[in-house]
């Protein structure tokens, strides 16, 4: 009897530990999205005391709403520039950091200093690059002769999302970087040494070794890529605030604009609700995929 109360006793003990994360897990997490989930079906302005209760009829908005997905189209472009560029990026320094070069670790350090960096201040400095007038970038440009490509990068329709997508893929690269170099690192080298040894070439050692064991950190690194790129804000906001004429507007900055510009909150929360579906399918999705490649 006295070993039950015991075991009793510490498990209430147990629960007393882990019950404030749990409240503070219901205040700041599951109550928000009962109120995202709940508000999503009222027509509310953020200051009323009375909802109007419409249904479905925000979802039905979003989803035949051209400025929204073309929102989605511009974070899908800037999101599949960055699983391509960024993190082929990424892996190129992370498989030149991990060879033994001179000053690898002041590389690793250089390379990790965009991520780390406010995205409001990274925005401010590239808009001075892109400036159309007095910008570092039409600078160079003009210097080498190609004079008649300069412009305003990120007020011309054609070329201010390419530019967004730069200034993003800069400043994300380095996290990749190094999670990528960890996985680089974790591989034995006792590998490579009997690649060498059995007269394996370089190209052979990496498409035969360092790929097969690297799968499930690509995999992770796409999907942070793909949660962090679909939600860019920042640098919207810091930039280009969306224009020219929607032409860099991101999921994101609709659901502020829907919010804080029209006082429609309840548009606001269906907006998040779709976009949320999305990334989680998204998610899922690439999980499945990673866990079938490392089955085989």
């Amino acid at each position: 009897m006295r070993k039950k109360i015991d075991i009793l006793q510490d498990i209430f003990t147990s629960y007393l530990f882990v019950i404030p994360a749990l409240i503070l897990f219901f205040i700041f997490s599951l109550y928000p999205i009962f109120k995202v989930f709940e508000i999503s079906f009222f027509n509310w302005d953020g200051i009323a005391i009375n909802m109007r209760f419409i249904g479905f009829d925000n979802f039905k908005e979003v989803l035949s709403n051209k400025i929204w997905w073309q929102s989605v189209f511009n974070a899908t472009y800037i999101t599949i520039l960055a699983l391509i560029f960024q993190n082929s990026l990424a892996l190129f320094l992370a498989f030149c950091c991990d060879r033994d070069i001179k000053g690898a670790k002041a590389y690793r350090v250089i390379f990790y200093l965009p991520p780390v960096l406010s995205g409001i201040v990274v925005g401010l400095i590239w808009n001075w690059i892109y400036d159309g007038s007095y910008g570092l970038f039409n600078h160079i440009i003009s210097m080498i002769g190609l004079g008649d490509l300069t412009r305003a990068w990120l007020a011309d329709p054609k070329t201010a999302l390419i530019a967004v997508a730069i200034i993003h893929m800069w400043k994300g690269f380095g996290w990749g970087f190094v999670i990528l170099l960890a996985g680089l690192q974790g591989i034995s080298r006792d590998y490579y040494e009997a690649a060498t040894i059995d007269g394996a070439s370089s190209f052979q050692t990496f498409m035969k070794i360092t790929v097969p064991l690297m799968i499930p950190i690509f995999f992770l690194v796409s999907i942070l890529t793909i949660l962090g790129t679909m939600q860019i804000y920042d640098l919207i906001i810091s930039t280009t605030q969306g224009g020219p004429g929607y032409h860099t507007e991101v999921p994101v900055t609709r659901i502020l604009a829907a919010m804080t510009g029209t006082s429609r909150f309840g548009y606001a929360c269906a907006m998040s609700l779709v976009f949320g579906t999305v990334l989680l399918f998204l998610s899922i999705f690439q999980l499945k995929i990673s866990k079938k490649i490392e089955n085989r």
